[in-house]
């Protein structure tokens, strides 16, 4: 699976800046002559829902990709939160169990619409994937063939493009002098270092360290309040809750022997025990769905595979999976059970603790380590940019050309993320072609 933005002077040399649109309409809200509003307008959740159903069919690359989506639509372009607020709660988000991107984007609509307003962006984003892959599961046929293979290949190229334009935008608002420049490269380093998922942790505990020793002289940016519709007492109940079914659906099953409750519990414990989400995920749910002999190894690796290949979380893969079980329940119900219980523990914990969470980022001392946390957050989306995004995608000039222009396309030109998802589809296309 992150924010405090730099002093006035680096936002008074932006300003007088011409630099690309993009760029400047973030760097505007961080400018002192033009402070960000404590709060943001409340929408509808219908509006969340239209927003968060765009990028649900055309957010491809993955969670970090994800993150510099909601960036783009969320904070540049539609202004819901400033670059501080939004790098904070992404990097709660990492701290949490559960799929972060997903976290985000319901703490997004949360703020945005109340509750309707998180269910909404949780909606919007997660059913188009997951109906994609309940088709695969009842046999929806797979792109073959050099042409297919290339339009796979060139969606993958869209997280490189995106991923860049997030580092790039984030550096320059949350790494403007060399302390927090080098506690990303220092965070980059770590997470390079390890394959581990707690290297993710790792690096963000170091920044906060770092952040309190090297970042207590720099002066606090404005920076929005958090819009949390979340009570204090209501977060405490969504904490109580998260246990309480960790812990109660081994002990209900026990009792029950219903198969429908071991499925739950299997994908709730999945989703409790994970921490950045996305492939972190998968040898949990190997062992939840293959081990017991619920899903087959060949058909665990089919799935995975067309995960791959649709926008959206990865957490959908679980759709998939309760849909192919051999035990019922299976197809539509156990997709159903099996989707929603891997994303509820997630989602339960990020209710429980955005309450307490903004009333703890305005702190002095806390605000000192944020800002180190922010500089750590950039050096992990450095990292993810190399592997295993640049790794899986770019393997040649063609690809890197693909990437360049989508990278150009988002920066320069500000054309929508759909536009480079099918500029780069396209040109992945006519790659395999050629060297077909």
């Amino acid at each position: 699976m992150s924010k405090l933005a730099p002093s006035g002077s680096n936002c008074d040399f932006v300003r007088g800046a011409r630099a690309q649109r993009f760029i400047g309409e973030f760097d505007q809200q961080m400018t002192v002559a033009a402070p960000v509003k404590d709060r943001v307008e409340a929408g509808t959740a219908l509006e969340v829902l239209l927003a968060f159903l765009k990028l649900g069919v055309s957010s491809f690359g993955g969670p970090i990709a994800h993150i510099g989506y909601f960036r783009q639509e969320f904070i540049v372009r539609r202004r819901w939160l400033d670059e501080p607020a939004y790098a904070d709660l992404v990097a709660l988000c990492q701290f949490l169990p559960g799929p972060a991107s997903s976290q985000v984007g319901f703490s997004l609509g949360l703020m945005r619409a109340g509750y309707l307003g998180g269910l909404a962006a949780w909606t919007g984003f997660t059913l188009p994937s997951a109906i994609i892959l309940v088709l695969f599961a009842f046999g929806a046929s797979a792109l073959k063939g050099p042409a297919g293979i290339g339009f796979l290949h060139g969606l993958k190229l869209v997280a490189v493009a995106i991923v860049a334009q997030a580092v790039w935008g984030m550096a320059r608002t949350l790494c403007p002098d060399r302390e927090r420049a080098s506690i990303a490269v220092v965070a980059t380093l770590i997470i390079l270092s390890s394959t581990s998922s707690i290297a993710q942790i790792g690096a963000i505990v170091f920044g906060g360290l770092a952040g309190l020793w090297l970042c207590r002289g720099a002066a606090p940016a404005p920076s929005q309040q958090m819009p949390v519709a979340v009570s204090r007492r209501a977060g405490a109940l969504a904490l109580v809750l998260f246990f309480l079914l960790l812990f109660g659906l081994p002990v209900l099953y026990s009792l029950t022997r219903s198969q429908g409750v071991a499925l739950a519990e299997a994908f709730y414990r999945s989703g409790a025990l994970v921490f950045g989400g996305g492939h972190v995920v998968l040898p949990l749910l190997r062992e939840a769905t293959v081990a017991p002999g619920w899903v087959s190894d060949d058909a665990f690796l089919a799935g995975y595979g067309a995960a791959q290949a649709v926008p959206g979380p990865l957490f959908t893969f679980s759709a998939y999976l309760g849909a192919v079980m051999r035990p019922p329940p299976n197809g539509i119900a156990g997709a159903v059970i099996s989707l929603v219980a891997i994303f509820v523990p997630g989602l339960l914990a990020l209710v429980g603790t955005l309450p307490f969470w903004d009333a703890l980022r305005r702190r002095t001392w806390s605000q000192a380590a944020m800002r180190g946390v922010n500089a750590a957050v950039v050096g992990l989306l450095g990292a993810a940019l190399y592997n295993p995004v640049w790794t899986t995608s770019v393997i040649g000039p063609g690809d890197f050309a693909i990437a360049l222009v989508g990278f150009v396309l988002l920066t320069v030109w500000e054309m929508p993320p759909l536009v480079v998802v099918a500029v780069s589809a396209i040109g992945g296309v006519a790659l395999a072609l050629a060297s077909g």
